[in-house]
């Protein structure tokens, strides 16, 4: 094992005590229950990089520390924001559908998990998972580039779509992330942050999976 493995494991096992020691958690709840969005931002900013860089990790065999690192983990806390406002938007949506009639099943708490989780993530997901891709190779071409232009024209030629449809999308949306939701909106609200924040390090992990993808070769080049 490498230095990187053992920090990594580290802060995740520091994470845990954190959240497992009754004290400290009573506090860290009480703290995201104050400053929602606060607490967002920082769970999604320090354990979503933990996945990325654990996604490159298991890519590449080794530790890389991408350029322009201070902004990706702002950007992973800005999709933290979006989550601690999202979860709520779709649960309570959810409830007053199936209370108008237009969802089945009002009152069954595995129903409203089930459709809140679903309607999540086949519409918020690929537009986050989206999100993240362009403003990660943003950030990556600024650094790369002698000029550091980088045109909106530039981001959607060079994106691996087949990787973010075939994969993020089509695969981990309904198969991991609908099921793995549905678990997080079943468990009490003051620990849906909890869960979520764990999450976050498998969100990190598959969308560095699905940007490492292998870029498509066309049928005329191959003619």
């Amino acid at each position: 094992m490498k230095k990187g493995d053992f920090l990594w494991a580290f802060i995740l096992i520091l994470f845990i005590v954190i959240l497992v020691v009754p004290g400290t958690r009573a506090a860290f709840i009480t703290a995201t229950d104050l400053h929602p969005y606060v607490g967002g931002f920082i769970k999604f900013g320090i354990l979503a990089t933990m996945g990325d860089l654990l996604g490159a990790r298991v890519l590449n065999g080794d530790w890389d520390i991408p350029k322009g690192i201070g902004y990706k983990v702002i950007v992973w806390g800005i999709i933290g924001l979006m989550i601690t406002l999202v979860f709520t938007v779709y649960m309570g949506g959810v409830a007053a559908a199936q209370a108008s009639g237009k969802l089945p099943f009002q009152g069954s708490t595995l129903a409203q998990a089930f459709f809140g989780s679903a309607i999540m993530n086949l519409t918020f997901g690929p537009m986050m998972m989206a999100f993240h891709r362009f403003t990660d190779m943003y950030i990556s071409l600024k650094y790369e580039k002698n000029d550091g232009k980088v045109t909106m024209s530039e981001l959607i030629d060079k994106n691996d779509w087949h990787s973010l449809v075939e994969f993020s999308w089509i695969k981990t949306c309904p198969f991991f992330w609908i099921p793995a939701h549905t678990v997080v909106f079943l468990l009490p609200a003051q620990y849906r942050v909890i869960a979520s924040a764990f999450l976050s390090i498998a969100l990190g992990l598959l969308l560095t999976i699905a940007k490492k993808g292998k870029p498509v070769v066309s049928k005329t080049a191959t003619q």
